[in-house]
């Protein structure tokens, strides 16, 4: 699993005063919004005796209160209160996960060896302006890991002879700038007053948040958010925008067609991803799009101590 920022949840999912379990990372969390309407993920299990803090525990001022024997921890995960002893254990602490809201979402930051975030979550430009389109969101489920589905946008081939499109993406720039990853290509898409040349622009924060412009037709704005549940699976969150036109109708049907035709292409995807392994050494030829170079991108992202990652 790699390091980096991780969506946790839309940020509509958890109210003021409201916790959930969650599980990511192989790990059991769980996510609340504290009365100062700050999102926060902390550890499960109370170190004093295992209990699940999100299975019947409650949000107390910013913190939580612990289901089976009532302490309480504060907002950064420290025991401030035992209510039947006068003396709190040192170690009484869970452990609190960075978190950062933004573009929608709660991000929470996950680094194997307990490393501080070496970089911020991306403000996603136009998101959210009133020029666009208010989000529409999808969520998949998939069985595979966040690195094969990134590598996925960049695999130009695969979009003429598993999506069927007309023609293959021609990618015009590729570049790693430290911790991102910036693909611009090109395509050209059949339309009912013939073929237009189309522009596609990634700009990937890591493995786990980023952005997809398209232009062209239209101006569409795609923020992928692909998060480790564990080793396996990752959920995948996606949120949708498109630049409002002069005319209500057809922005509508811009937006229509441009997310099914996304969710039709990402359902073709799953069974390949699902079935297909990783190899270490692809043999890779000209016209694949820079797999190569977002391989050499992503290896930064990735710890190994004790035979975990």
């Amino acid at each position: 699993m790699p390091n980096g920022w991780f969506a946790v949840a839309f940020g509509d999912e958890v109210a003021t005063g409201q916790l959930k379990p969650i599980r990511y990372f192989g790990e059991e969390l769980v996510l609340f919004r504290g009365e100062d309407g700050v999102a926060r993920v902390f550890d499960a299990h109370c170190p004093h005796l295992g209990a699940h803090l999100g299975r019947g525990g409650r949000v107390e001022g910013n913190g939580i209160r612990c289901p089976f024997h009532a302490w309480r921890y504060d907002g950064g995960g420290r025991c401030v209160e035992v209510p039947y002893a006068r003396k709190i254990p040192p170690k009484a602490r869970v452990r609190a996960w960075t978190t950062v809201e933004k573009n929608g979402l709660v991000f929470a930051w996950r680094h194997a060896r307990g490393e501080a975030p070496a970089w911020g979550v991306v403000d996603v430009p136009d998101y959210g302006s009133g020029a666009w389109t208010p989000p529409e969101r999808r969520e998949w489920i998939v069985r595979s890991c966040a690195q094969e589905l990134a590598e996925n946008s960049v695999d130009a081939a695969h979009f003429r002879f598993v999506h069927k499109t007309n023609t293959v993406p021609v990618t015009e720039t590729a570049e790693i700038r430290d911790h991102v990853l910036h693909v611009v290509s090109h395509n050209v898409v059949a339309t009912p007053r013939g073929e237009q040349r189309g522009r596609i622009e990634i700009e990937a924060h890591g493995l786990g948040v980023g952005f997809t412009r398209f232009s062209g037709i239209a101006d569409l704005l795609v923020v992928p958010c692909g998060t480790p549940i564990d080793a396996d699976h990752t959920h995948m969150r996606l949120q949708f925008s498109v630049k409002k036109l002069p005319n209500s109708d057809a922005t509508r049907g811009v937006g229509k067609a441009f997310i099914a035709e996304i969710e039709r292409q990402f359902g073709q995807d799953i069974p390949i991803w699902e079935n297909k392994i990783h190899l270490e050494q692809p043999l890779l030829v000209e016209g694949e799009g820079p797999l190569a170079l977002l391989r050499r991108w992503a290896r930064q992202f990735y710890s190994f101590e004790r035979g975990r990652s």
